[in-house]
């Protein structure tokens, strides 16, 4: 690996290692909007949020832009870093609806477990894989951050991604995004970072 593309990626690593990290941050304070991007018009992307409305965001000129794309459910080995939502079933298994894999130089990015908006009762982890046990329908991780430990469930079609650059050029119309930014006077927002669809593959955070 090139060292451009080392530096590449450990940027990428770092800036967008989790959308889960942001759910640290008050709700009332950082959004993500996630939806369908109409138009890039200079420094304004129009968003077509999935919940229906439409929605203006000023991009700043460092803002951090990066996509995702797909690896195996088997590259997911003990001591890999990763990321998972998950939802809480009544009798408390919890159950990846996707799966990100760190760099490396990203350890540590958002660890810890909390409530996330991707669904009813989701949650996000970010933690070391301890152990991977193989099942037919899946894998079982066993996940332990500072603070805690929690047992994933990760059935085999559930989308497991690693993060890629990305820049303007791929802010195109049609593109699925998720836009993690602040409000802004009339209903806009301010950009923070963005994760946008690359080469077909949808992040699936």
């Amino acid at each position: 690996m090139s060292y451009r593309t080392t530096i590449g990626s450990t940027i990428v690593a770092i800036a967008f290692a989790s959308t889960a990290a942001l759910a640290q941050a008050p709700a009332a304070k950082v959004t993500r909007i996630r939806g369908d991007i109409v138009s890039l018009k200079g420094d304004t992307l129009v968003v077509h949020r999935n919940s229906g409305d439409t929605v203006s965001v000023t991009l700043p000129s460092n803002l951090t832009i990066a996509a995702v794309k797909k690896i195996k459910l088997s590259d997911i080995k003990p001591g890999s870093f990763i990321g998972t939502a998950a939802t809480t079933g009544v009798d408390g298994t919890m159950t990846a609806t996707e799966v990100h894999v760190f760099d490396e130089s990203a350890r540590g990015t958002g660890e810890g477990h909390r409530a996330f908006d991707l669904g009813p009762n989701s949650t996000m982890t970010n933690a070391n894989v301890d152990s991977v046990v193989k099942s037919t329908s899946g894998n079982v991780l066993q996940l332990s951050y500072k603070g805690g430990s929690n047992t994933v469930t990760v059935p085999a079609n559930v989308p497991v991604v690693a993060f890629i650059p990305a820049d303007r050029s791929d802010l195109t119309a049609g593109k699925k995004a998720i836009v993690t930014a602040t409000a802004a006077a009339g209903g806009a927002f301010n950009a923070q970072r963005i994760l946008v669809e690359k080469n077909g593959v949808v992040p699936p955070m």
